[in-house]
């Protein structure tokens, strides 16, 4: 019986390191089952080989039996694993978003309202931002982390000690350095995966027109005047919508004009500027740190149901937000007949 499991062993142990292939061991193996069970069968009972042989068919039958189902089901397994596709590996084209990316953006992929649909339309968005100063940062910030593929930003300040206060996106090591490669530097930190498009110039009516083309929507948050006009005529000729952020004190507002779409342009809702003085800047009016942040959000907010389709928007619906009296209201918008930007 000893020189059974020895030639089993020979067969299986000496034909690997022979590199004979498992369907010439399996071969083998058959082989050698034959042979014994052959010999019951064949030869006279009490013979010295089928004595040698423990004098009992059954058992090796049995035996044999068992080494046969083992191999029909490594084979069967085999089969089965070849019937399943192959899992891409990390970093391949085959999908929109790296391992890291699916679970860095899977508390938005398990929303209902936007999932994977919509983390690709993030991604795939083009998003310019207008202003990296108070609204700018809180917006910038949560356009990185929310994975917009790209983010334009322009600005022609540098980052002053005053703008701590607020603008939460710069550092004390920041001061003196232009804006938008301060912004830039913290956005790509907190998500490489992204595009900044940096502009450190103002925004004027010569350029106005072609960088605001390459862009799918404009959040607007400068502290001007001539630019909140500026950027409205531009992106209502082009029919781009505008989510257009403003504060003062302890009271902010947030809007989405979008005339292509039914819905008010600012010059609709502002028909002129304010008179010098009726409206003093947070550098004259003060105000409070965290308005900014609040009112920023809820612009990043704004734009990630725009790009998702997530939601009911701010179309024809202006925010009102009191932080004094920890009061919010939102006032119907609408269209101003000869409007001189959209009438």
């Amino acid at each position: 019986m000893a020189w059974v499991l020895l030639t089993l062993a020979l067969i299986w142990l000496g034909g690997a390191y022979l590199r004979f292939t498992k369907s010439q061991r399996w071969y083998l193996t058959g082989l050698l089952a034959a042979v014994i069970l052959l010999s019951f069968s064949v030869l006279p009972e009490g013979n010295p080989i089928t004595a040698g042989l423990g004098g009992n068919f059954t058992i090796w039958a049995v035996f044999f039996a068992a080494i046969g189902l083992a191999a029909l089901y490594g084979r069967g397994l085999a089969w089965l694993k070849s019937r399943v596709p192959a899992a891409p590996t990390a970093g391949t084209d085959d999908g929109p978003f790296t391992d890291t990316e699916l679970d860095r953006y899977a508390r938005h992929i398990v929303l209902r309202e936007i999932g994977g649909p919509g983390q690709v339309a993030l991604k795939e968005a083009r998003v310019l931002v207008i202003g990296a100063g108070g609204l700018g940062s809180p917006v910038l910030l949560y356009l990185a982390a929310a994975g917009v593929g790209t983010i334009g930003l322009i600005d022609d300040d540098v980052v002053d000690n005053s703008n701590l206060q607020r603008q939460v996106i710069h550092r004390d090591a920041d001061i003196g350095t232009p804006k938008v490669f301060s912004a830039e530097a913290a956005m790509k930190a907190q998500n490489p995966a992204i595009k900044v498009r940096p502009y450190n110039r103002r925004l004027t009516e010569d350029i106005a027109v072609e960088l605001l083309a390459e862009y799918d929507l404009i959040l607007e948050g400068s502290d001007n005047f001539e630019t909140r006009y500026l950027v409205n005529r531009v992106a209502a000729k082009l029919g781009k919508p505008v989510i257009g952020g403003a504060l003062s004190q302890w009271e902010g507002q947030v809007s989405t004009f979008d005339p292509t779409h039914g819905a008010p342009c600012y010059q609709c809702i502002f028909p002129e500027a304010p008179a010098p003085g009726l409206a003093p800047s947070c550098s004259e009016a003060g105000v409070v740190g965290p308005l900014p942040a609040i009112i920023g959000g809820i612009m990043a907010t704004e734009a990630v149901k725009e790009i998702t389709g997530a939601g009911e928007g701010l179309r024809g619906r202006m925010l009102i937000y009191d932080a004094m009296y920890a009061e919010t209201r939102v006032i119907k918008t609408k269209r101003r007949d000869g409007c001189v930007c959209c009438g």
